[in-house]
């Protein structure tokens, strides 16, 4: 009977000295986890280097057009602005349109953001709108200047 209490005991004494290191482990694996997803989720604007390459290249048809813009900003007040501001510089619920991330963003990137919306920030997909009022409303947010900066 003693040298089962033995082996027990020892067997115990092992679990509890490593018990420890586990946990360590299973602490920094979950802290890396959660500091990789702040990272990705931080940024509003990441959802704009998820474009494929194919579609990230793509032109704008109507970038010559003069009255494509025009068209975009009364698309933009009817669909966007509720949520992005009427001047597109952000509101309570969705980012500026007019943000560097944005204006460095190609046309096609903005027309499959569109197009594909961003769902998990509660940005609809706007697929059913026809393709060419999807181009208007890229050339709308492509005309439009730098959010200003607030004085320091």
């Amino acid at each position: 009977m003693t040298e089962i209490k033995a082996k027990t005991t020892a067997r115990i004494l092992m679990i509890t000295a490593a018990l420890p290191f586990v946990l360590a482990g299973h602490i920094l694996s979950a802290q890396k986890e959660n500091s990789a997803s702040a990272t990705k989720d931080n940024s509003v604007y990441a959802e704009l280097a998820k474009a494929p390459k194919k579609a990230a290249a793509r032109r704008n048809p109507l970038e010559r057009d003069p009255d494509a813009a025009s068209v975009g900003r009364k698309l933009f007040e009817r669909h966007c602005a509720e949520c992005h501001g009427e001047d597109a510089e952000g509101g309570r619920k969705a980012p500026s349109l007019r943000a560097e991330e944005v204006r460095q963003a190609t046309p096609g990137t903005l027309f499959w953001i569109l197009t594909n919306g961003v769902v998990r920030r509660g940005m609809p997909v706007w697929s059913k709108l026809p393709e060419p009022q999807r181009w208007q409303l890229v050339s709308y947010l492509k005309s439009l200047p730098p959010a200003e900066k607030s004085p320091q």
